[in-house]
């Protein structure tokens, strides 16, 4: 049973109070035992993600802090967090997993997508958005991810008009959707299924994604 632990918990509540050099160097032993017991977590995760999509890779952060162009000085960072990759340039998109106490959230979609293929999306919005509404008003997608989420433009992208009906779609340069976990879910027996439900509900805006980015606006295939 892969399980995120109170002892997890514990060590980054600790680390949070502690986040010196001295303190780290000190417990760097425990450290190793609650990071290989993370690890595990999110290979687990990996495996189960891996039975309905395509996974290229899993990446785990470092607990090392880049603190050169920081105001935050603290070295360490109190939380974990890793990212799953879709494979190759037919599907694209990505997963998310932090665990932090009280503040554990699973995060998918479109970060920073490409010039390219940010104009292909918002053309395909304004061609035809009604697909893309139709998952997001899913009572069951909306139970589990909420709203669609991500920074856009403040009026309208360069060569869009400011006053289509889509144009809070349109606007968007992000395409990302959250889901916060309390601190009992995340200890919870159930944590590890309760993601993998998470992901395999996103599969709908994925699938259209992949589509609409590996087409044209004529729906001819370009991958």
């Amino acid at each position: 049973m892969h399980q995120i632990t109170k002892e997890t918990f514990t060590f980054l509540k600790t680390l949070n109070k502690n986040n010196n050099r001295e303190w780290f160097t000190e417990n760097k032993p425990w450290f190793k035992g609650v990071e290989s017991d993370v690890k595990g977590f999110y290979e687990a995760v990996k495996e189960l993600l891996e039975k309905h999509d395509k996974i290229e890779k899993l990446k785990m952060f470092r607990i090392y802090r880049d603190v050169r162009f920081s105001k935050d000085k603290t070295p360490y960072k109190p939380h974990f967090a890793g990212s799953f990759s879709r494979m190759g340039a037919e599907l694209r998109g990505g997963y998310y997993l932090r665990i932090k106490p009280g503040e554990t959230f699973l995060a998918t979609g479109f970060w920073e997508p490409n010039k390219d293929d940010l104009f292909r999306i918002r053309k395909e919005w304004e061609m035809d958005a009604t697909e893309l509404k139709t998952i997001l008003n899913d009572p069951t997608f909306k139970s589990i991810w909420g709203e669609l989420q991500g920074d856009g433009v403040k009026t309208a992208p360069k060569g869009f008009d400011r006053e289509h009906p889509e144009i809070d779609l349109i606007r968007k340069k992000q395409f990302i959707f959250v889901r916060n976990f309390s601190d009992n879910e995340v200890l919870s027996e159930t944590f590890l299924n309760e993601i993998d439900k998470s992901f395999r509900a996103i599969r709908p805006f994925f699938d259209l994604m992949s589509d609409v980015l590996t087409t044209n606006l004529n729906g001819e295939r370009l991958v």
